[in-house]
């Protein structure tokens, strides 16, 4: 990316970087004065969460995601998501001879997990095609970085293959709050915990979700994960013995930005804006934009290799992420981030149309 970057930065008008999907915009005043008045943190936090926290976070996913039957023994907070997926095949003991699927379109940290647990990662959408020694599988919806989003049926299938292989079936859903396309402006976006989803049980079931993206935490390291008790049971305990807490002011904020739904809207209503000004100047460049319904991300080709297109695009002094960093499949898109402020964004735009 450096020849690109460099390339980039000679604009006149100075780059705009649209590769990474950091957040720009203020943390909520709510979220910030509840972190300030739980500065008093003189004792150890709890590995399992406060039951304020797990309260939080049952009825969130009551709420927001339409999954009932959970309690504090299904939940567990996390120091982010990226930590939970880079580690998670480690502490399943996965190893030689193991399996760990992701989808073709993949953020690589789950790459990197099953790297790390000295396991095999196999890209794979199709559940009718994972390998018989498949032991855990990662579903990420909506997708990073193509934005797709997988409906109840595909996710009923999941959990139908993953049980026949006895794999454990993990489902990432850090965008879901960002629904944009129909249905999924107005519908919930699907969760693999969801009633009629989850075939009856949560077990071997679990869902990732993270306060990064929503409420533009993603500084507190912020995030959780929720589904079948007797996976939290064990993780948790690793996960004390490893002191791999979240601390104690972090989860008092938590619990109260996952209690308001206002500031999520309003950040939704940004990105809208943002997502609707850079898709249209892209469409009028040339570009195709496939999926994206949902997420921070635009997943664009202009039939060309990737790098072509990011060359492209950087004599306008604008960045982005090649496909080759999500897998091999896809080497002729780019993925761009929303998240830049509404200057960078409209200027970005100015920029694509001659103008």
């Amino acid at each position: 990316m450096e020849p690109v970057r460099a390339r980039a930065m000679q604009h006149p008008d100075g780059l705009i970087d649209l590769s990474i999907g950091s957040p720009v915009d203020p943390t909520p005043d709510i979220v910030r004065a509840a972190l300030n008045a739980a500065t008093d943190a003189h004792a150890y936090p709890l590995t399992s969460g406060t039951p304020d926290l797990s309260s939080a976070i049952v009825a969130w996913f009551a709420r927001r995601r339409g999954v009932t039957g959970l309690n504090a023994s299904n939940v567990l907070p996390t120091i982010g998501s990226k930590e939970f997926v880079a580690w998670l095949p480690f502490m399943l003991g996965l190893g030689d001879g193991d399996v760990v699927v992701h989808p073709r379109a993949a953020y690589p940290t789950y790459e990197i997990g099953a790297t790390i647990a000295g396991a095999t990662a196999v890209a794979e959408d199709d559940p009718a095609d994972w390998p018989t020694n498949t032991k855990l599988v990662w579903v990420n919806s909506p997708g990073n970085p193509d934005g797709a989003v997988r409906t109840s049926e595909y996710l009923r299938a999941c959990v139908r293959r993953a049980r026949e292989l006895g794999a454990i079936l993990v489902s990432d859903e850090c965008y879901a709050e960002l629904g944009w396309d129909a249905p999924w402006d107005t519908a919930r976006i699907p969760s693999l915990l969801a009633d009629d989803v989850r075939q009856g049980s949560f077990d071997s079931l679990l869902c990732a979700y993270s306060l990064s993206k929503q409420s533009n935490m993603a500084g507190y390291r912020a995030s959780f994960v929720a589904g079948c008790s007797e996976l939290i049971a064990p993780l948790t305990n690793i996960r004390r013995q490893a002191g791999m807490m979240v601390p104690q002011p972090v989860q008092h904020a938590m619990a109260v930005a996952l209690g308001d739904d206002t500031h999520v809207a309003a950040q939704k209503e940004i990105y809208r804006a943002r997502r609707n000004t850079l898709k249209s100047a892209l469409e009028s460049a040339g570009f195709r934009i496939d999926h994206s319904e949902a997420g921070l991300y635009l997943w664009a080709t202009e039939g060309k290799d990737a790098w072509e297109s990011l060359d492209r695009l950087a004599s306008h002094g604008i960045v982005g992420g090649p496909g080759h960093f999500y897998g091999t499949h896809f080497p002729q898109h780019i993925r761009l981030s929303l998240t830049a402020t509404d200057e960078r964004i409209n200027s970005a735009s100015h920029r694509l149309l001659g103008q």
